[in-house]
């Protein structure tokens, strides 16, 4: 949506420390409400758009509409590249979450972490812990499936610009064919907008390409998050598994359920990484989680 008769959520611009403005997202409830607004932190390459469907069904909900913010990642959207590419890194980007989190009066809030997102989620735990109230983890946990990493490090900055709309669609059908075998051509013309920005009626960069370079790790083991992950025993969690997922495994999930007290599970069939977030399932099931934790009694036992 961007015509303004039609925009639900409010645009924002903040500047960060080093002097960076980034986008993000008011999308209000529909009535005043004291439910526990939920910040969305996108994938890697991904940005706001992403989380539209999610956070049009959380805010406009009639019985438990709550305040959804979402925020573009430095060199992702509509948000400044950064010209030192090493500052697309966790600990950056924890500060700028962090930043907006203060900025926007986010205190106990849910957060949907979408693959990289639920990373920052993970170290904001570790970090400053009450930020969290309830968390719904897209896609990703502490451990990181490595053939799933090297298939992103593929395409991550290789892709070609499309020189149309839908040049862009075709495109999507063609990265996504092995995650979402199913895609229709409505929902890869719906996922290219969500890709892509627009410029002059076209398709231009939706990211940093220099973002590829935050891959390199991949000469070295990739750390387990698990340390990170006990920082996040303390609040109600939901974890959603593409069924095709090539990042995270059904055995990360099981361990992670063994771990948690207070941790469920749900697995989006059709789907590889990440689930798009679309499906009246999922969003129920989401609508669901965050309802129950508003009343959920808190605890900090481990």
């Amino acid at each position: 949506m961007t015509a303004a008769a039609t925009q639900i959520f409010d645009d924002i611009y903040f500047t960060t420390r080093d002097g960076l403005r980034l986008y993000g997202r008011h999308y209000k409830a529909r009535t005043k409400s004291a439910r526990r607004p939920v910040l969305c932190l996108a994938g890697l390459t991904r940005n706001s758009r992403d989380f539209h469907d999610i956070a049009t069904a959380l805010s406009q909900h009639p019985l438990t509409p709550r305040d959804v913010y979402t925020v573009d990642m430095r060199g992702r959207g509509l948000s400044d590249s950064d010209k030192d590419w090493r500052n697309y890194a966790l600990p950056v980007e924890l500060q700028d979450v962090i930043d907006f989190m203060t900025m926007t009066g986010l205190h106990d809030a849910g957060i949907i972490g979408t693959s990289r997102g639920g990373l920052i989620t993970h170290v904001l735990a570790a970090a400053q812990p009450t930020r969290i109230g309830a968390v719904v983890l897209n896609d990703i946990g502490p451990v990181i499936d490595i053939d799933g990493l090297v298939r992103i490090a593929g395409y991550v900055g290789r892709a070609p610009l499309p020189k149309s709309w839908g040049d862009a669609a075709r495109l999507v059908k063609d990265l996504t064919k092995r995650d979402f075998p199913g895609m229709t051509e409505a929902g890869a013309e719906k996922m290219a907008r969500q890709l892509f920005n627009e410029r002059n009626g076209k398709p231009a960069p939706g990211y940093d390409p220099q973002l590829s370079k935050c891959l390199s790790l991949l000469d070295g083991p990739i750390p387990e998050l698990w340390p990170q992950f006990e920082g996040l025993k303390r609040v109600p969690m939901m974890v959603v598994r593409g069924g095709n997922s090539d990042l995270l495994s059904r055995k990360t999930v099981d361990e992670m359920r063994r771990r948690h007290p207070r941790l469920t599970s749900i697995e989006v069939p059709g789907e590889g990484h990440a689930p798009l977030l679309h499906d009246v399932p999922t969003i129920n099931a989401i609508l669901g989680f965050f309802a129950k934790t508003d009343t959920a009694p808190q605890s900090a036992a481990a």
